[in-house]
């Protein structure tokens, strides 16, 4: 099976979030990419899972306040 490979557009489409919210992910290094030719940007689908499964919002575990 091929990897799929996303464009910076197409990846902030599948997160539904902005295109410059994915530069942000890019530039502080939290979103692995491949540089083609120094400047387009390619983003394995593989990747984009992988950074969704390590931020994902983890029930806090104990007490609730009432």
């Amino acid at each position: 099976m091929a990897d799929e490979i996303y464009t910076v557009v197409q990846t902030a489409q599948y997160l539904k979030v902005c295109e410059k919210t994915v530069r942000r992910l890019i530039a502080s290094n939290k979103l692995v990419v491949s540089r083609i030719g120094g400047r387009a940007i390619r983003i394995k689908k593989e990747d984009i899972d992988t950074y969704l499964a390590e931020h994902v919002n983890k029930e806090k575990r104990g007490v609730i306040n009432e």
